[in-house]
């Protein structure tokens, strides 16, 4: 036999043997168990079909100025007024890396402007811890506002003021201004 007879008969033979073997691997299959699938919902159809929502959401950009935003939360929810969120986190770092980590029990997102509602922990990079009833960011304009009384622990001591607002300063700079009635208790 020469060798491009033998070629010729290993062209056939290799193709109907590799059928064989894809034949009998099918055949020797175990028949899937429909009881074993994965669950893609935890809860009852009706109760999730009635309060329609999102697990485990996540939304980041980047500010104008260039301040990075990333919202987490353990579930959100569409409505007509805007998307609600519960136990929500939310990541302001800067471009200079001065960085905030707020937390909230509630939150609600209306286009560019989030609402952080239900004693809103805010920790600054810099020492800083704020409390707050509620707590404003605005990822269109870079800044953060507290409308009502705020609790400050800062590393000289505990301040508390009528409001709050973190936003980029004409010359770059993050500045943090505390208004309305300020109160230091200096420790040194």
């Amino acid at each position: 036999m020469d060798r491009t007879r033998i070629v010729r008969w290993l062209r056939v033979l290799f193709p109907l043997a590799a059928l064989a073997i894809l034949s009998v691997l099918f055949l020797l299959s175990r028949k899937p168990d429909p009881d074993a699938g994965v669950p893609y919902a935890e809860g009852g159809i009706e109760d999730l079909a009635r309060h329609p929502g999102m697990t485990a959401p996540q939304f980041s950009t980047v500010t104008a100025d260039g301040t990075t935003v990333t919202l987490t939360a353990d579930r959100a929810t569409p409505g007509e007024e805007g998307t609600a969120a519960s136990n929500l986190a939310l990541d302001w770092t800067t471009r200079e890396g001065t960085a905030a980590r707020l937390t909230a029990a509630v939150a609600d997102q209306q286009g560019a402007q989030v609402t952080l509602q239900g004693d809103v922990d805010m920790t600054l990079s810099t020492g800083w811890h704020l409390t707050a009833p509620r707590i404003e960011a605005d990822t269109a304009e870079g800044r953060l506002a507290a409308p009502h009384e705020v609790a400050v622990t800062a590393p000289f001591g505990t301040l508390t003021a009528g409001g709050m607002v973190l936003t980029r300063a004409a010359e770059g700079a993050q500045v943090l201004e505390l208004n309305r009635g300020v109160h230091l208790i200096y420790r040194p």
